[in-house]
């Protein structure tokens, strides 16, 4: 039967959850295509916080990449934006012209930052915080500029504003209300809240309203009505969110403050739905996940033809973590004449806890510094419980008391991740009957801890009460990934034990919960196999997509292709043939990399066989889990400092290991003389000229953890240097994780390890063998997509 077509407007967090909800259902059932106008796939927005804290990298808030849509046969286009919808035609069209057919359309826009109306809000340094863009642009004038002002006082200012303090900012948070985040705390919790932030260095501006940005062409302040002003040189806006409903508002579909859906998430169009923040169902828009994910359910029973009772809204409990501060709030906030509240206010510990009580049902719960209860609480909230046995407080009981059998007497139906809303009762299921022994395991499983994260710690108490003794074992140990209970040296280990050759037959008799892997430990397994088999057929279709396709997918869709220059070193016939090539196929851009060589970006994926054999180079691996270059100075033969040959030896060291399949990408760097030209201090294997001989260092990372290269040793000998780089290279090969740079690999196993195994001359003998009998096997992919129709018609046509 022929797939429907499936489009989504948005790459977000609520749109992609359908997604997976639907390849859950039926995943042959849609042909399935999504338009982001980020250049990124799709990420954790909750996480952005810690990204501007300096406590998450970016690439650790990514929930499905690139291989993932891939791997689901999913079309993205990324850095592009939907502006119409043709509901008659059934059409949308792009900022870039492109118009793509569906049969069914999802519109998951998200929100927008609400910018303040006021004269001057498009200067600039005034930005709002909404994506990793934001975050990025609060970096970068963290660099220059030293005053901050946050306006707005709820949870996503305080967040920002702690970021900019982290960033070593001086920051002002503006606030119109007597209270912070008076939307989710009473005034006892908010000024605890605000003491405790003062404390870590923030300053408030209470009960002011902005009435103008004044500066130049950049902000310099900010004019309050009362005629005040205050210092600025960087404005986040964080005052709140309004739905994107720009292209519904161009397309005639029905739009009120969000894109007006009913309950099964339809909009007024046929065959167009919303979901997410953009949209507004029973007349209010939601800006939680838990809802949001709760909407995608629904929506993908409906685009299933599983329709059930549909959607009929949610009543939202916020679990927030402020600055390292727990808070949850839930419901009513505010007493009035007909409530009654238990109030618990301990300013010893900085905890206060309320809620508040109608005809002996709960209505409203704020608790700060303490939520352990959240979870409980909010059950008896929405079950509506009637209460009136449990109003007791025990005071001053000893630390942990009554906590021992917390896990125990939970109740099998109490919801342990909000945002997912999983229960205790299918994490003890996943642990029992799936073998699921981590908090990732549990995740991957059940998706519970995916979003927020403030569930792990509970997800680990019920991981500790199930598993009783063999607990801390297993909870020590970083598995692959969810597919499996083993950790890395567990697979290797039965891989050549058992003498498995293929991912299948891992997966089969190591018994892989998920029968086809993910797109962790696919690339993983490809490469362990191809590292302990030195005659192991490489399976193509588990690598990384940029392996895969060996060439760099960019943000437009489009590639780049760079191909060799050993050590740099180029000549006039090979920069002539380039610039034919850049001419011929219409080259976006020409650049010099960092890595010394020449890079062509904007080719088609159809084109690229074709610019391979117009160019007759070898593939420079810019993509590769491998040696990607071997930079080098001119040396001696040019330069008056230069004490030895540095082009010659960088080569010869590229010729001898290029294609060599290594868990992370590999750089090297060789220098003349102790100046470093070449940045061999930063290299995973650098080489320094010295008079007489030279300088090995190791472990060096040029990138975002920046670190200089250990001293592993002084030789005297060019076939030295090439022996200890080849030994030492097949040791971090054979030990280290996968996706493990050699900078991590190096800090974990030491360097004293590495000297002790490179001393030994059998050792090192045989590392080199191992290392031989591997080069051998590999051929230039390139000249093998030339030569082989089978290649071309499988991944570089257009279908």
């Amino acid at each position: 039967m022929k797939k429907q077509k499936l489009v989504m407007v948005g790459n977000g967090m609520a749109g992609v959850r359908v997604i997976e909800e639907i390849i859950k259902i039926n995943p042959n059932l849609y042909s399935v295509t999504i338009f982001g106008s980020e250049p990124h796939p799709n990420y954790n927005r909750i996480k952005l916080s810690n990204v501007l804290q300096g406590e998450t990298r970016f690439e650790e808030t990514i929930i499905n990449d690139w291989d993932w849509y891939q791997a689901n046969e999913i079309e993205l286009y990324t850095g592009e934006t939907v502006l119409k919808v043709d509901p008659e035609s059934q059409i949308i069209i792009t900022d870039k012209g492109r118009e793509e057919s569906y049969d069914k359309l999802i519109l998951a826009t998200g929100s927008l930052p609400f910018i303040l109306p006021v004269p001057g809000a498009d200067k600039k340094g005034v930005i709002g915080f909404r994506d990793i863009k934001d975050c990025e642009m609060m970096i970068k004038a963290s660099e220059q500029y030293k005053k901050a002002v946050v306006i707005g006082g709820g949870l996503l200012g305080l967040e920002a504003a702690k970021g900019l303090i982290h960033l070593g900012m001086q920051v002002d948070v503006v606030h119109l209300m007597e209270h912070l985040m008076e939307r989710q705390l009473d005034p006892v919790a908010s000024s605890m809240l605000k003491r405790e932030l003062e404390e870590q260095g923030m300053n408030f501006l209470m009960e002011k309203a902005t009435v103008e940005l004044v500066g130049d062409d950049r902000v310099k302040g900010i004019r309050f009505k009362d005629g005040t002003e205050v210092q600025a040189d960087l404005v986040v806006m964080a005052a709140g969110i309004k739905p994107n409903v720009t292209a519904a508002n161009e397309s005639g579909i029905y739009v009120n403050r969000g894109i007006v859906v009913n309950d099964f998430m339809e909009t007024n169009q046929p065959n167009i739905y919303a979901i997410g923040e953009c949209a507004e169902h029973r007349e209010v828009v939601y800006g939680l996940v838990a809802p949001l994910y709760e909407q995608g359910k629904v929506l993908a029973q409906v685009l299933c033809d599983q329709k059930d009772k549909g959607y009929e809204g949610s009543i939202t409990g916020t679990q927030l973590k402020v600055s390292g501060i727990d808070l949850f709030s839930a419901g009513e906030i505010y007493e009035d004449s007909t409530s009654k509240s238990i109030i618990v206010h301990n300013e010893f510990d900085g905890v206060y806890k309320k809620v508040q009580i109608r005809d002996n049902r709960v209505v409203g719960i704020v608790l700060y510094g303490d939520t352990k209860d959240s979870n409980r609480l909010y059950k008896m909230l929405i079950e509506k419980q009637d209460v009136s046995d449990l109003t007791s407080i025990a005071f001053l009981q000893a630390a942990g008391q009554g906590e021992a059998n917390d896990i125990a007497s939970m109740p099998a139906d109490e919801i342990v991740c909000g945002c997912n809303g999983i229960v205790k009762e299918t994490i003890v299921q996943a642990i029992q009957n799936e073998g699921v022994t981590t908090v990732e395991q549990v995740g991957g499983c059940t998706n519970a801890g995916r979003s927020c994260g403030r569930c792990k710690p509970l997800i680990q108490d019920i991981l500790e009460y199930t598993l009783g003794d063999s607990f801390d074992q297993s909870n020590n140990k970083k598995t692959l990934c969810g597919c499996t209970s083993l950790n890395r040296d567990e697979v290797v280990h039965d891989i050549r034990s058992k003498e498995l050759t293929t991912i299948k037959e891992v997966m089969n008799v190591l018994e892989w919960q998920n029968e086809e892997g993910c797109s962790k430990c696919r690339p993983a397994l490809n490469y362990f196999l191809g590292m302990v088999h030195h005659d192991y057929v490489d399976e193509r279709n588990s690598r990384l997509v940029n392996e895969k396709m060996h060439a760099n997918i960019q943000k437009d869709g489009t590639y780049s292709v760079i191909p060799r220059m050993y050590g740099g070193v180029t000549s006039a016939k090979d920069l002539r043939t380039i610039a034919d090539v850049a001419e011929k196929y219409n080259v976006g851009l020409v650049k010099l990399t960092g890595g010394q060589r020449i890079g062509l970006y904007g080719l088609k994926k159809e084109d690229l066989p074709a610019v391979w054999e117009d160019l007759g180079m070898p593939s420079g691996y810019a993509y590769g889990k491998t040696l990607r270059t071997v930079k080098t100075c001119v040396g001696k033969t040019f330069c008056r400092f230069g004490t030895q040959d540095s082009m010659s030896m960088g080569i010869e060291l590229e010729k001898r290991f290029e294609r060599l399949d290594t868990p992370h990408k590999v750089k090297m760097g060789v220098s003349a003389c102790p100046r470093n030209c070449a940045e061999s201090g930063i290299k995973d294997v650098g080489v320094v000229g010295l008079d007489g001989g030279w300088e090995l260092y190791v472990g060096g990372n040029g990138g975002t953890d920046l670190r200089a290269g250990d001293l592993l040793c002084k030789v005297k000998t060019k076939g030295e240097v090439l022996e200890l780089t080849g030994a030492y290279l097949q040791y971090y090969r054979e030990t280290a994780m996968y996706l493990e740079r050699t900078s991590q690999w190096l800090e974990r196993v030491g360097l004293e390890q590495v000297k002790e195994v490179l001393a030994d001359e059998a050792k090192r003998n045989e590392l080199n063998e191992r290392l031989q009998q591997t080069l051998a096997r590999y051929e230039e992919p390139w000249q093998k997509a030339i030569e082989d129709e089978s290649i071309r018609d499988t991944y570089y046509t257009v279908k």
